[in-house]
């Protein structure tokens, strides 16, 4: 499955969490480390629902740049 993944810079690094999947959300000093944190956050999450039995959320989030003239 693919899911979206929104990525964020902070003052100490950078967080990131998907919207499809609340309470799923991790953090790296780098925007590589922030993202293989969230890809292993992410598979501990799907398995630990399936561990309880619960469906998997379908993927159903999208992003879209809207461009504003100034």
């Amino acid at each position: 499955m693919k899911y979206l993944v929104i990525i964020e810079k902070t003052n100490t690094g950078y967080s990131a969490y998907s919207p499809d999947l609340p309470g799923c959300v991790s953090t790296g000093a780098t925007r590589g480390e922030v993202e293989e944190n969230m890809r292993e956050a992410m598979e501990f999450h799907l398995e630990g629902l399936r561990e309880e039995g619960y469906e998997l959320p379908e993927p159903g989030s999208y992003s879209a740049y809207v461009e504003i003239p100034t």
